[in-house]
Formats: structure tokens, sequence, C-alpha cells
């Protein structure tokens, strides 16, 4: 034993399914760690790799990086998770930093976790995370409302997706005229969620149509999102216009790309918002039924 290392009588290994904070890597990362050796650097040994492996999560471990007294290292995540205590010898880990480690790091470089999807650039070790949160090519939520989708992915992948799994309907052009129709409008709770996908110039766009309550009162929002990059999306507008009995409501504005999610999207009230009394005046008849036809265009700036 240790000096000074007490023996943990029970330790619950952790596998968390997600941590709370996402670390880059995994043992079936196929990343290339490199020294910072120059403009490329210098492939490293896989032996440097596994030793920058958390033991419990197999996620790379990032300051503070914790070691028990015999030495066996262990991220500050899953330090909590064991309860203190080494996963692989059982001794109390204490407050011990594994400072030689955290230096071993700071001379590596790594390639982005997305580079099978696009992203050839190399960092060094602890800048990485930084970049793979706002990494363009890191995969795309799920732009369908209404679910809790967990699928993720790029765009041809999700445009499959959204046909195949949601039904989404899909049409191609750029102008458009869809008619909503709700039997009960004043059950505002039970939402109903649209989403139709366009190809224009080349692209995708989901147009999307519910009803929420905004306050107190019950109201129906049409937006316009673009699946792609925010940089992208500044590239197009777009109008929306619902009505009749010789008046008209319209919308313009720019599509929002889907890295914003669809709710705050919606509580932006980043698009055509329209009361329910009047989307029931503009449905005609005894009001008790909503017949809406939103007609909109989309073009490139």
């Amino acid at each position: 034993m240790a000096p000074g290392g007490g023996v943990c009588k029970d330790v619950i290994e952790s596998h968390p399914k997600a941590l709370k904070y996402e670390t880059a890597g995994t043992k079936n990362d196929k990343s290339i760690i490199r020294t910072a050796t120059g403009k490329h650097g210098m492939q490293s040994t896989n032996g440097v790799h596994e030793l920058l492996e958390c033991p419990v999560c197999t996620t790379l471990m990032y300051p503070p990086i914790h070691q028990c007294p015999n030495g066996h290292t262990l991220c500050s995540n899953c330090k909590t998770r064991v309860h203190n205590c080494c996963p692989t010898c059982r001794l109390e880990m204490g407050n011990i930093r594994c400072l030689a480690l955290e230096k071993v790091a700071e001379s590596l470089e790594l390639p982005c976790r997305h580079q099978t999807l696009g992203c050839h650039d190399i960092f060094p070790y602890y800048s990485k995370l930084k970049h793979e949160q706002n990494c363009r090519f890191r995969p795309y939520n799920c732009p369908y409302a209404g679910s809790e989708c967990s699928v993720t992915g790029d765009i041809p992948y999700l445009v499959a997706h959204l046909k195949d799994d949601h039904n989404v309907d899909m049409h191609d052009g750029c102008t458009f005229n869809h008619r909503y129709v709700k039997s009960n409008p004043h059950e505002v709770e039970n939402a109903t969620w649209m989403l139709t996908v366009f190809n224009c110039y080349g692209r995708q766009f989901c147009l999307h149509f519910e009803a929420f309550q905004l306050g107190m009162a019950p109201v129906y929002i049409s937006f316009l999102r673009f699946m792609g990059e925010d940089s992208e999306a500044k590239k197009f507008s777009y109008s929306l216009e619902v009505g009749g009995y010789g008046r008209k409501f319209t919308w313009q504005g720019v599509p929002r790309s889907i890295r914003d999610g669809h709710r705050k999207v919606r509580d932006s009230q980043d698009g055509l918002v329209i009361p329910r009394n009047l989307a029931l005046f503009f449905s005609g008849g005894d009001r008790q039924e909503l017949k809406l036809r939103v007609s909109g265009r989309i073009w490139k700036e």
C-alpha cells in the first residue's frame, strides 16, 4: 500500500451516458495526437493517448487531472462519481494533481473530432474543446419540432431522416401556398406542429407552423429556418402572408439557422405571429375551425 493511502471498501466504477462537462475523444476515437514540434507536428505514440484517457469515462482528461497515491489518474468529473476512490487500486484519491501529465498535454496537438465531417485543422490540446464547441462541421440537431428527437448529423443525413422517420413533406421551389386546418383551434395546449422542407437554390429550408401561448394570448406563428450555418442563412430572405376578406397580414425576414433551436426562434417571435381571433377571422365561417392559408416565397440577396 502506498504511504498515506487508505483503502476504499466499496468502489463504484461509473460509466455515465453523458457528462456535464463534455470532453472530446473516446477509446474509439481514431484522432491522431501530435507533439507540437513544428507546423504539422510529430505523431505521438499510442501510449501517450492512453495515458490521457480517463479509465472510467474513457474521454480525454483536462486539468485538473487527479491521481491516487499509486499514480493512477482520473478526470475531475469521475473523481466525484467514484466517491474519491481509485477505480484501479481502490486507494483513496485525496487531492493530488498529476501536474506532469498536464504538462505533457500542453505539448500535444490533436485534430478536431469532426474531421470525418470535413474539419482538417489541428489544435493544441487545450484549445481543441473550445474549437469543437463552435466548429462549423459539427453535426446539426434534428430540426423537427414537437418531439425530443436526439438524432444528429450533416444536412443530407437530416433531410433523409426528416423524410423517412418524421414523414415530413418535401417540396421543390421557392414559393409556397399552404393551408393549415385544425378542428378545435381553442386547444392551444395541444399545439399543432407542422414542418415542411423546401428545396430552393440547392439548399433546404424548414417552414414551421404552430400554436402556442404568448403570455395569456393564444397565437399562431410561422417562421422559416435554414438548414446550414447562420452566415449562409443571412444570404437569403423570405416573406410570409396570410389573409382573407380583403385583408392580409405580412411578414418579411431572414431565415434562422437550425443551429438556433426551434423553441428559441419561436419564443423570440421571429416570424409571422397571428393572434387566434385574427386567424379565425381569416378562416371565415362560424370560427369553430381553423382554415388558414399561408403563402410565401424565398429569395437570395
